[in-house]
């Protein structure tokens, strides 16, 4: 992942920063496991990989949430370099503004290096700035309803709360408190989901009930669990699923099954002397709550100053010199994507240079049906080599001297940075 954890001071003693600015950690929904010794080699090949909440999607998206004026829309400008309206107001950004942000990945580059294509697509998260919530908000309160279904339609969210004060720019709730701030648009998302699992769960129990459709027993048990859960104050992603639970939970999109990264927006001034006293009581918060959280301070201003450089790219690299600092876009951007789940794998050519998406745990089949549908129904094989024998030997005909050039089938599961040339018998002859 492209950059280092941004290491800020703290008025108190501070915790391990591994706990604080965790970059590695993936949250999985396994099924109950099983232990290789008590599964033949057949089962283990023919059991199905764990499933995961979410879609599972070349085209991934993120949604940027949080209160009024905590600023949302500066971050999406400075993501996507478009002119998204940030003026200091409330609601200013009533439709939701959408961008393709490329995803930064240093063996990308490495290989359109290499292969000197004539077209390069890179892997890309799509941004969603998503006007802010208030207290209230699953009751309708401030256009809350329209703004909680633009969340719903997202893999995952950027939770951005604000840890600046400015007395020119108003806070919805008339003070400065991330934690506050962070409790009421968690309550809010957890309230509209109980909104939703209570109607769905009286549905699909009445039917069950009468007899009309027995295969809605395990939505029942399912549901019944979510609810008791949301009740509690809980997230859906933190149940303790299992995959029939899972393929369930997919069907309903709950806007707390979704990943979180906590961005957390102080000064310019801050951010350049990398001090914050609200950072410790956020980790707090996020740790008692939820343990798989990813926290990222960085500056809405301070990246506002980067983005005026346009295409400059030498007179930002001056600037950063200058302030001693760095942007955490890169950041932010990778770090967003990969709490997904999601890893690359890449086609090379003369032609064409390519980032694909997959979830973690894919197998070879999925992998190509991502490409094209009719590459998984007619799979014969994947013959490929990892992106660091490619680094490290310098082409494919010498990573084929090195015997590092493998032909893999069926049940070979997908490494993140692989190179592949899929195999197929679609339209009768094996093909790219």
């Amino acid at each position: 992942m492209l950059g280092r954890a941004f290491l800020l001071h703290f008025p108190n003693p501070p915790r391990p920063l591994s706990l604080l600015y965790s970059s590695t950690f993936t949250a999985r929904f396994d099924s109950t496991s099983h232990s290789s010794s008590t599964m033949s080699k057949k089962a283990a090949a023919a059991e199905k990989p764990p499933l995961l909440l979410g879609r599972a999607s070349n085209n991934v998206s993120i949604g940027i949430v949080g209160m009024p004026n905590v600023g949302k829309s500066t971050l999406f400008n400075a993501l996507s370099r478009l002119n998204v309206p940030a003026e200091n107001y409330p609601f200013c950004t009533i439709d939701p503004s959408t961008a393709k942000v490329p995803v930064p990945d240093e063996r990308f580059d490495f290989l359109v290096e290499a292969f000197k294509p004539k077209n390069t697509i890179s892997a890309v998260l799509t941004v969603t700035d998503i006007a802010g919530l208030v207290k209230g908000a699953h009751e309708g309160k401030g256009l809350g309803n329209a703004f909680l279904s633009h969340i719903g339609a997202c893999d995952a969210i950027f939770h951005v709360c604000r840890g600046f004060k400015d007395k020119e720019i108003e806070h919805v709730e008339g003070s400065v408190d991330p934690v506050r701030d962070l409790e009421i648009i968690t309550h809010e998302l957890i309230k509209k989901d109980l909104e939703k699992c209570s109607a769905r769960l009286d549905v699909v129990k009445k039917t069950y009930e009468k007899g009309h459709d027995k295969s809605l027993k395990q939505d029942v048990l399912t549901l019944t669990v979510a609810k008791e859960l949301l009740e509690a104050g809980k997230d859906i992603r933190f149940g303790a699923w299992k995959n029939d639970d899972i393929d369930v939970l997919n069907g309903q999109q709950f806007l707390s099954a979704k990943p979180v990264v906590y961005l957390v927006n102080i000064g310019s001034e801050e951010y350049a002397l990398q001090k914050n006293k609200y950072l410790a009581k956020i980790h707090e918060w996020v740790k008692n709550r939820d343990p798989y959280g990813k926290i990222i301070p960085f500056s809405a201003s301070f990246e506002a100053q980067v983005c005026e450089f346009g295409n400059d790219e030498a007179a930002r690299q001056q600037f950063l010199a200058e302030k001693k600092t760095k942007s955490m876009i890169p950041k932010i951007i990778t770090t967003g994507y990969h709490t997904l789940d999601l890893i690359h794998f890449f086609t090379c050519g003369p032609q064409e240079v390519r980032a694909w998406t997959v979830k973690r745990g894919s197998v070879a089949p999925q992998a190509a049906g991502v490409i094209h549908t009719d590459f998984m129904k007619h799979f014969i094989c994947a013959e490929t080599m990892s992106f660091e024998h490619f680094k490290q030997f310098g082409s494919e005909a010498e990573v084929k001297k090195a015997g590092k050039y493998r032909t893999e089938g069926k049940a070979y599961v997908v490494q993140d940075g692989d190179i592949f040339f899929f195999k197929h018998n679609a339209g009768g002859a094996g093909k790219k």
